[in-house]
């Protein structure tokens, strides 16, 4: 058995763990494993026929490869945000299978988030047999409850905001701390609630200034320090305001709109004289080695990956539900959104995260 694996979209921490998991599981099996570098931009850029080609673009994948690449973050295989059926040419899905047959691979076995995942579904559909395994810090693929790399962002983004409060008091200031999270708030809701700041904006509620920034004065002066801690998701908007052209799929250098963070602090300083900082998490994020959850999660999901295509269930997509590991059709991740559980889980007229019903909870409050 000959197993192919690559990695796609943006980087997180616990990539290189489930790597290595899924390296010594087929290895157990006598397995070998090829990985593809750049995700499925790296396949496009293979001539099964030119040595070369193949050699710049997959690596063989032994003990000695993946030895210790599970403390750190990122991925060894390096990554890429490519669709093939979306390229400049037209659909290159044909290209993909041509270079899987030419190389003798038997199974893929895929990490990524919601893009990455989707043309897997579709490779899927084309009769090849694929594992999807699902990762993005925003943890916005709809048919899990956890996503690889989320853990440790919370992690990163509530050390990040506690340390910012010591400049904030310093300067009597409020802070806004705007942290990834397009689609989904999912990301500001948890780690708002854990760093207990004084209010946390989700993307899947939009902004009344009028109401969120007399609570943010408010907070600044109830407590000696006179300051106040905000959390908002990027993918946040002012309500009643001209949405700008969503634009967070470029780089940052090639980005137009301002962000959603920037805004807030300067409709509060318009609005009340006050001083504001304005932080901007981002790639810090998911920057660094992983926590232990993610690589425990990343550990686990590897070996079943193996598992499963070595008992011939292919075609689905691996999850965490309610607290178990389980595995889903490949294609369930394209008849949903994942976003924030508002009438459960947040108070849109507080501006805070509220915890209710619990009991019979799993542990991330789904």
């Amino acid at each position: 058995m000959r197993i192919g694996i690559l990695t796609g979209g943006g980087d997180v921490p616990g990539l290189n763990a489930c790597i290595r998991s899924v390296v010594l599981s087929a290895l157990d099996r006598q397995w070998d494993v090829v990985g593809f570098r750049r995700g499925w931009q790296g396949f496009l850029e293979i001539d099964p026929a030119d040595p070369n080609s193949v050699a710049t673009h997959t690596i063989a994948l032994d003990r000695e490869a993946v030895r210790g690449i599970d403390r750190v973050g990122g991925t060894m295989l390096h990554t890429s945000r490519t669709d093939p059926r979306t390229v400049k040419g037209g659909d290159r899905t044909a290209h993909v299978l041509d270079v899987l047959d030419k190389l003798g691979i038997d199974a893929m076995i895929t990490l990524g988030g919601d893009g990455t995942l989707r043309f897997s579904a579709h490779l899927s559909a084309q009769g090849f047999p694929v594992i999807s395994i699902p990762k993005t810090m925003d943890n916005d693929v709809f048919g899990t409850d956890y996503c690889i790399g989320f853990s440790t962002a919370i992690t990163r983004s509530v050390t990040a905001i506690n340390a910012l409060r010591t400049t904030a008091e310093s300067h009597e200031r409020i802070a806004v701390v705007e942290l990834f999270g397009r689609r989904s708030g999912e990301t500001a809701l948890l780690s708002g609630f854990l760093a207990q700041v004084d209010r946390t904006v989700i993307s899947e509620v939009p902004i009344d200034p009028d109401r969120l920034i007399p609570l943010l004065v408010e907070d600044r002066l109830s407590r000696p320090g006179r300051y106040a801690m905000c959390v908002i998701s990027e993918g946040a908007t002012i309500a009643g305001a001209e949405v700008a052209a969503d634009d967070r799929s470029l780089s940052n250098t090639q980005r137009q709109a301002e962000a959603i963070g920037g805004r807030l602090a300067r409709a509060i300083e318009e609005k009340t004289g006050q001083g504001t900082i304005v932080q901007q998490l981002a790639y810090l994020m998911r920057a660094g080695e992983p926590d232990a959850l993610d690589r425990m999660v990343g550990f686990a999901f590897g070996a079943m990956a193996i598992q499963m295509i070595g008992s011939g269930e292919t075609g689905r997509m691996l999850a965490l539900r309610d607290g178990n590991y389980c595995d889903v059709p490949i294609d369930t991740l394209l008849s949903g959104t994942k976003t924030v559980d508002v009438a459960g889980l947040y108070d849109p007229e507080t501006y805070r995260p509220k915890l209710i019903h619990i009991r019979g909870m799993p542990m991330f409050l789904y």
